[in-house]
């Protein structure tokens, strides 16, 4: 399929069962965003945890109340509950099952949450000249469980989820100068090198996403991701929540270079 297509087309496409899988690469130039759905009674706390960890939970969109399905500042024609390519639903924070609709699921006390997404920035990467590996060999973008605590809010703690990109010393810095400008979208890398330092002791076995070469010279170069409130929901056992699939994002109708600061 095109690349190039819009995003309002390609949510169309996910909505009709013809386009599944991982949106990385696809509708170039806008911003793609994790999902979380909560009940309303443990949204507040949610809000505060986003605001308090804003590089894994940068807080790009929030339904106007609870119920609200449609978050038409993000997108026309946008319904959370059938536009994703596939959701996960938790109970008690255990997964029970992966769906591509979520509409026999949906509750009017249900607020949405859309989070930055990684994919906006390797776009910026990838303009610059850098590679991207999860890209280059498409596959979705290796994730690990760090031993990085993120900040309390609430009923919600846990630990920092980082994606991963291999590249020489040098990208690595033109990365980090890129990135920073992308604050939105997890912004600047949060370590590189060792991942041990960081608590991953597998850097070829990642808990999301696949794994990717990592050439001679080459370091790990770590983000935080927008994978960490599946963690985090995991701990705090909500009775009921919906997220993405990792990898299979919302795709909004947002220029990337809207949330660029220059």
């Amino acid at each position: 399929m095109n690349q190039d297509i819009s995003p309002l087309e390609l949510r169309k496409q996910i909505r009709s069962g013809e386009f599944s899988g991982n949106t990385s690469g696809y509708a170039k130039g806008y911003v793609q965003g994790n999902l979380c759905i909560l009940p309303a009674d443990w949204a507040n706390d949610f809000l505060q945890f986003c605001q308090l960890n804003p590089k894994p939970c940068p807080l790009i969109g929030l339904a106007s109340k609870p119920g609200d399905f449609n978050l038409a500042k993000l997108g026309a024609d946008l319904d959370i509950r059938t536009d994703l390519p596939s959701y996960r639903i938790f109970k008690d924070g255990e997964l029970q099952r992966e769906v591509n609709d979520i509409s026999d699921y949906w509750r009017d006390d249900l607020v949405s949450f859309v989070l930055g997404c990684s994919f906006s920035f390797e776009e910026a990467l990838i303009a610059d000249g850098l590679e991207i590996r999860n890209v280059s060999e498409g596959v979705n973008v290796p994730m690990y469980r760090t031993h990085i605590d993120c900040a309390e809010a609430g009923r919600f703690s846990g630990k920092m989820v980082v994606s991963m990109r291999p590249m020489l010393p040098s990208d690595a810095i033109r990365a980090i100068q890129i990135c920073t400008r992308f604050p939105a979208v997890h912004g600047a890398p949060i370590h590189f090198g060792d991942p041990d330092l960081i608590g991953i002791a597998d850097i070829n076995t990642p808990e999301f996403g696949d794994a990717v070469t990592i050439r001679e010279n080459e370091v790990p170069v770590f983000w935080a991701c927008g994978v960490t409130p599946q963690v985090v929901l995991e701990q705090a056992k909500p009775p009921f929540c919906i997220t993405h699939s990792p990898g299979c994002m919302l795709v909004t109708d947002l220029p990337n270079s809207q949330l660029a600061i220059m």
